[in-house]
């Protein structure tokens, strides 16, 4: 096992990949709950009616005191994933100081039941901070795989170190999760960061690997009912890589647009067609009972899933949701993105997370961060490049300075935050991102237009997708084809920006110490092969005090 930092009391997004418009998906139809469909989301059984824990077992949201558990079983051959079959099962858990489970230090039990699709969460608390332990559930004879799970270092504790893996993106047709894989096996995580997009919503052959579905997921319909989402998301959770970093390290999610429908707002999405699939509203519910059901996620404020979490006086870590009170994304003709009615995290988050961070007494102050906030303008690409990367980007193809459905599209937003920032002195925050499918290094300047005159007022690390298509796979040419191309004309129209990957996927790790928060970049040989090896390629860093970002030549 890879040495660990310890604390000293230690022993898109895509935004709009898809085709223009999809095929509508009849709302009858979709409702209609099929036994081949839901058993796909199944792995293979052994034709038995003993309880089976065919999911893994994961857990999440580490406190200094406590984690939270979590599982789905399977009690009867038929009460697969979304079918509202199956008795009340009870099931029990127990944590551990070992492996082997003979230092025990709690246990109980509760039921799972057919209306809560037969997960089971168990919030533990009065455990000992900064520490490993060992978890398993059990059900009529059958026990879950055994997990570990770390909690976070007590509220005062002085942390010498911190290590998250972080990633974003995983659609299930477009490859393998390697990257899990990966993570997993390095065994010095203190958790583990999901930026969104844990899944997505699309029928099957719609968004696959370079129009390539690498393997089918169920149901085959695009997901819209609240059996649709159950047994998406069961079919991500038999995944063995998925399970695997889920069972060696507690998650700390967030969700993007796609656990929901692409490029969602408040008031619906892109791809939601109201009335033929059904009232956004209905739709909305269903993905957001699903995702709590099938995460190891706590409700947080507002029954979403901002929230904060702290890690002894080293970091704490604001984590957004971006979907749930956001205005409809703006035309940039209409000059809307400037509008201070329009907003993208709503009011009472936005004085929240500006609240939070003023108020904040550790060295770094880390949000979660589901689109970039970072400024972006296109350049002069040419235009085999600029109809892609608008096509990645959610833009007009003939060519527009912003992407609406990220922080671009909502200035005012962003513009009340940095300013918060720099008026009050605020250092150190850094914004973890995601769903662009690409990998970024980027200061957060006041006045993207003067920079570097300008101030930045925070940094920002974006990691690639684990697999979703980015733009040499839209252009479908060669891996670093485009980028060789792309990331100078965008880094001379961006001067903020310090490093750009248009092309490959992967997945990040976050090291932060009093001194600097670094992230190192990793990417995948093969998305499209479940033996796909991984490599380090760049890491950038943020001294302490700077707000800049600098390239390091060697990750921790």
């Amino acid at each position: 096992m890879t040495s660990r930092h310890r604390s000293s009391e230690a022993p898109k997004g895509l935004n709009s990949l898809s085709p223009r418009r999809r095929t509508v998906v009849k709302a009858a139809a979709a409702s209609a709950v099929l036994a081949g469909p839901l058993a796909a989301a199944l792995p293979a059984r052994a034709a038995t009616d003993a309880p089976a824990f065919l999911h893994g077992a994961a857990s999440g949201d580490p406190l200094p005191d406590g984690i939270l558990l979590w599982t789905r079983v399977t009690p009867t051959a038929e009460a697969v994933p979304g079918s509202g079959l199956g008795p009340d099962t009870e099931v029990s858990w127990v944590v551990a100081r070992d492996k082997a489970f003979t230092n025990v230090v709690a246990k109980g039990s509760t039921t799972a039941r057919a209306d809560s699709d037969h997960t089971v969460k168990a919030d533990i608390r009065g455990l000992e901070p900064a520490t490993d332990y060992w978890f398993r559930f059990s059900a009529g004879g059958t026990d879950s795989p055994v997990a570990r799970t770390r909690t976070a270092p007590a509220h005062d504790a002085a942390v010498a170190g911190l290590r998250f893996g972080v990633v974003s993106c995983a659609n299930w047709e477009a490859g393998y999760f390697t990257a899990y894989r990966h993570l997993a096996a390095r065994g010095d995580l203190d958790a583990w960061l999901h930026l969104g997009d844990y899944i997505y919503e699309y029928k099957s052959g719609e968004y696959a690997a370079r129009d390539k579905v690498v393997r089918p997921h169920s149901p085959a319909n695009e997901i819209i009912t609240l059996a649709d989402y159950r047994v998406r998301h069961a079919r991500y959770k038999t995944d063995p890589d998925l399970q695997a970093l889920h069972h060696t390290a507690p998650v700390v999610a967030i969700w993007d647009d796609h656990e929901f429908a692409d490029n969602a707002w408040s008031g619906g999405a892109v791809n939601h067609t109201e009335g033929a699939e059904g009232a956004w509203s209905a739709r909305k519910a269903a993905a957001e009972q699903a995702y709590f059901e099938w995460m190891p996620v706590r409700p947080a404020i507002e029954g979403t899933t901002y929230r904060r979490l702290r890690f002894g006086r080293l970091a704490d870590l604001s984590l957004l949701d971006l979907r749930s009170f956001r205005s409809q994304q703006a035309s940039t003709a209409s000059g809307s993105v400037d509008d201070p009615d329009r907003t993208i995290t709503g009011r009472a988050q936005l004085d929240w997370l500006k609240a939070g961070l003023k108020a904040s007494d550790t060295s770094w102050r880390l949000v979660g961060n589901s689109v970039m906030i970072s400024p972006f303008v296109v350049g002069s690409l040419s235009a085999d490049l600029l109809k892609p990367l608008a096509k990645l980007l959610g833009l007009p193809q003939e060519g527009l300075a912003v992407n609406t459905d990220q922080w671009d599209g909502y200035t005012d937003d962003r513009r009340e935050l940095l300013a918060h920032l720099r008026s009050n002195a605020i250092r150190n925050t850094v914004f973890l991102t995601g769903d662009i499918h690409m990998a970024w290094a980027n200061d957060v300047p006041v006045d993207a237009g003067t920079y570097p005159l300008s101030p930045s007022a925070a940094t920002e690390f974006v990691v690639t997708s684990v697999t979703s298509d980015n733009l040499d796979d839209i252009v479908k040419v060669p891996e670093g084809t485009v980028s060789g191309i792309a990331a100078p004309v965008i880094r001379a129209a961006n001067r903020h920006v310090h490093w750009v990957d248009t092309d490959r996927h992967g997945y990040g790790v976050l090291d932060i110490t009093a001194e600097r928060a670094q992230m190192d970049y990793y990417v995948l040989s093969d998305r499209t092969s479940p033996n796909a090896t991984s490599a380090w390629t760049r890491s950038y860093r943020t001294r302490s005090g700077t707000q800049k970002v600098e390239r390091t030549y060697d990750p921790v």
